[in-house]
């Protein structure tokens, strides 16, 4: 897949995220920094309920709306950490302590940050 084509997916997956009310929802494009990945999403969900609630809801709506699949999904129901991997574009969905202890942000601190869409007024 291209790589703008993950950054849509990327940008829809923030959007889901942020409807969900997702904490701190930060998109990096991290393509000069390694291989894993053009892209990571990172959010924080406050608690067990939230983190699988933003989790489900970015898998459901990007198979829905794009017919794509993960390639992994770990930490269901996990009280820390959920992870979507799909190729281009990994999802990080974090508890807060998770997400101050293991400081993605930082480990990836020369990546560039994604701005998302705006939002369309109604």
């Amino acid at each position: 897949m291209k790589t703008n084509a993950f950054l849509s997916i990327a940008r829809e997956a923030y959007g889901i995220a942020d409807s969900k009310k997702a904490v701190s929802p930060l998109l990096l494009n991290v393509r000069k920094l390694t291989t894993l990945a053009d892209y990571f999403l990172i959010v924080t969900g406050e608690s067990i309920p939230q983190i699988n609630a933003i989790t489900e809801a970015i898998y459901k709506g990007l198979r829905d709306s794009r017919g794509i699949m993960p390639a992994h999904r770990d930490g269901r129901d996990s009280a820390n950490w959920s992870v979507i991997d799909y190729g281009g574009l990994v999802v990080h969905v974090m508890h807060p302590a998770a997400r101050k202890i293991y400081a993605l942000e930082k480990i990836w601190d020369g990546a560039l940050k994604v701005k998302p869409l705006k939002k369309k007024r109604r």
